[in-house]
């Protein structure tokens, strides 16, 4: 007799039936008494409760396992990945003339051999006379500044094991199948998921002494997309003296005042250096809580326009979903809804009630991408803040890989448990490379704003 699956009631007793007794859950005679209770409560087949007798009864929980946790790595992939072929950079960090802005610098300074010419006379920046004369006056040999950039690769690696007798245990009764496979699927999503959250971590932690083997890490997008001043308004604002074993003022950690071997960012005498490594970087007039802003259409206006004038194209916006709830808000009101309609909601067959639909979501601001991140931190005191915003330009940002991610097992079921000195097995993820950029001024930071 063919027999089909109609109501919840028929699954339950295809799924959980006993053979010879009907197909029935039995439940009358205390074998499920409960769908939950089997593993608790051990009966006889008539209802008498037989405390010496084990259960006749288990639940089945199934082999998949699902995941309770967000472990999302957008931070991560945003990131174009690049071969690591050199250990470091040279980098132009002034003009032979005109200074270091965005916009060249005029001036008074006469045209000389060896000047720097930072802000030359305006009828001195290269026109000359007929047959002018070399190394004469108005004519002299120049030269742009250099500097030097190095950074090494970062190893991030995690491992992970399991006993013989949970692999082969694992396959009988209820377990979950391959224990092998299920543990490397969800410790390579563990894998991914740290390098994004690495990508990301808070520019005050490189300044918190427990944290000594930070630089460990890939360096975070918040300390490249930093700046001199801001460094000085964190500590001005004490956001420092949150941490659990913070710094002082005026002893900066090197994790936290130097970026790719230079010094230009460390604090000297309570100032901070100029410096061509320095991002575009809107905190507003200090980090203290009472000077926390709402975040506006002109902040992020005044932004973009900067990192253009700079000579940047952002080519995405990295902020937490309060943030893009907020740029979400904000334009919502501008909106205009011509030839509204009524709508009647429904979800699995659930009808809502008649009304008018409302709710905005967006997806770019001014055709620049804006991407979540559920680690993205929020800087500043004030207990109200949304999280910060990075205007990226992916051209000159990338993470620069000297080895991609790696799998490596070892172990008993490989007939080698010597090489790890146990009867099981054990797994290894391995990743080598460090993030790199080569134009500072082109990257953009908006943070204490709420």
């Amino acid at each position: 007799m063919v027999k089909y699956i109609n109501t919840l009631k028929d699954l339950e007793m295809a799924t959980y039936g006993i053979a010879g007794a009907n197909n029935e859950l039995l439940k009358a005679g205390g074998l499920v008494a409960g769908i939950h209770t089997g593993h608790d409560d051990a009966t006889a087949l008539n209802g008498t409760a037989w405390t010496s007798s084990p259960n006749l009864y288990n639940v089945l929980y199934g082999q998949k396992v699902w995941s309770m946790l967000n472990q999302e790595v957008n931070p991560l992939s945003i990131l174009p990945k690049k071969p690591y072929t050199s250990s470091g950079w040279r980098v132009m960090t002034a003009r032979p003339a005109g200074g270091t802005s965005a916009a060249f610098s005029l001036g008074s300074t006469n045209y000389a051999a060896a000047n720097a010419m930072t802000s030359p006379n305006a009828d001195e920046i290269g026109g000359v006379d007929e047959n002018h004369g070399l190394s004469s006056t108005g004519l002299q040999p120049l030269a742009p500044t250099y500097d030097v950039l190095f950074m090494s690769p970062k190893t991030v690696a995690h491992m992970f094991d399991y006993s013989e007798l949970a692999g082969e245990m694992a396959k009988i009764d209820d377990g979950v199948g391959d224990l092998r496979a299920l543990i490397r699927e969800d410790m390579g999503k563990f894998h991914a998921e740290t390098q994004s959250v690495m990508l990301i971590m808070p520019l005050e932690h490189y300044d918190d002494t427990n944290y000594a083997n930070i630089e460990r890490n890939y360096t975070s997008l918040m300390k490249i997309v930093a700046s001199s001043q801001e460094h000085e308004a964190m500590v001005d604002a004490t956001i420092h003296a949150r941490l659990t074993s913070a710094s002082t003022t005026g002893a900066l950690t090197d994790d936290f005042s130097k970026l790719y071997g230079n010094t230009s960012r460390d604090l000297v005498g309570n100032a901070y250096n100029a410096s061509f490594m320095d991002a575009q970087v809107d905190y507003g007039s200090s980090y203290a809580a009472a000077d926390v802003r709402s975040l506006t259409l002109t902040l992020l206006n005044n932004m973009i326009q900067n990192l253009r004038t700079n000579g940047g194209t952002p080519k995405c916006i990295l902020t937490g979903y309060d943030t893009i709830q907020t740029i979400a808000d904000l334009l919502q009101s501008q909106e205009r809804f011509i030839d509204g309609k009524e709508i009647i909601p429904t979800h699995n067959g659930v009808r809502g009630v008649k009304g008018q639909e409302v709710g905005f979501r967006v997806a770019t601001y001014y055709d620049i991408p804006l991407i979540p991140a559920k680690d993205m931190p929020s800087t500043g005191l004030a207990s109200t803040q949304t999280a910060d915003l990075l205007f990226l330009d992916t051209d000159h940002l990338w993470l620069s890989v000297m080895k991609p991610t790696q799998y490596f097992e070892s172990g008993i079921s490989h007939g080698d448990p010597f090489g790890i000195g146990t009867l099981g097995n054990r797994g290894l993820y391995r990743t080598m490379g460090e993030t790199g950029c080569s134009f500072f001024k082109g990257q953009g930071k908006i943070t204490n704003v709420q």
